[in-house]
């Protein structure tokens, strides 16, 4: 699968963006959220979504992670093909769709153009426990100092952490000290797990 890409922008419409990394141009199909995020400046950085089919491969990207992760829940389930889950994330934010999950909010979902009913339970029921876990890892990401905190948060799991309880740890050491280095981080949240 391909993770991401960093290249220059070439091209940028509220359906797709062009990238070019090292001379190859990639078209990247994205979400209008995603498109409100992508800077107006050459370099740009997207993490993506390969998705391969019998007559195509679907390029999909993202500005952070945690809206991947929500397009791959969404497309895990039935009934909910990859412009459906597009169309859900250029509706709804990413923590919209999480939170409607979450609190079982049908009428939320079900207000995003080609859900139905039946399709709407059916996200809820599949993805509401998958829904809080993603939740629960992305948490530390949204922080002012999310470089720092992700890393001493991976740095934790390789360690052998539960990264749900490393994230709150980690989270609670950047407010309290927001321009804390990855070094300290770690340090005060071994002293506290």
């Amino acid at each position: 699968m391909i993770h991401h890409l960093k290249g220059q922008l070439i091209e940028k419409n509220p359906t797709h963006v062009v990238i070019d990394c090292n001379g190859v141009g990639y078209t990247v199909n994205i979400s209008l959220h995603t498109f409100s995020l992508i800077p107006d400046s050459e370099a740009i950085s997207l993490f993506t979504y390969l998705q391969v089919k019998e007559d195509s491969h679907t390029l999909y990207g993202f500005m952070d992670k945690s809206e991947r992760e929500i397009f791959k829940l969404l497309i895990s389930v039935s009934g909910v093909g990859s412009s459906t889950a597009r169309t859900m994330l250029s509706s709804l934010t990413p923590s919209e769709v999480s939170e409607a999950i979450a609190s079982e909010n049908v009428a939320v979902i079900q207000s995003v153009k080609g859900i139905g009913s039946k399709t709407a339970q059916r996200v809820i029921l599949d993805l509401k426990d998958k829904v809080l876990k993603v939740m629960g890892d992305t948490e530390v990401l949204a922080s002012p100092n999310n470089t720092g905190g992700e890393e001493a948060l991976s740095a934790l799991e390789i360690l052998g952490y539960n990264r749900r309880q490393a994230g709150k740890v980690v989270e609670k050491i950047l407010k309290e000290e927001p321009g804390s280095s990855v070094e300290s981080i770690i340090k005060l949240a071994l002293k506290k797990l």
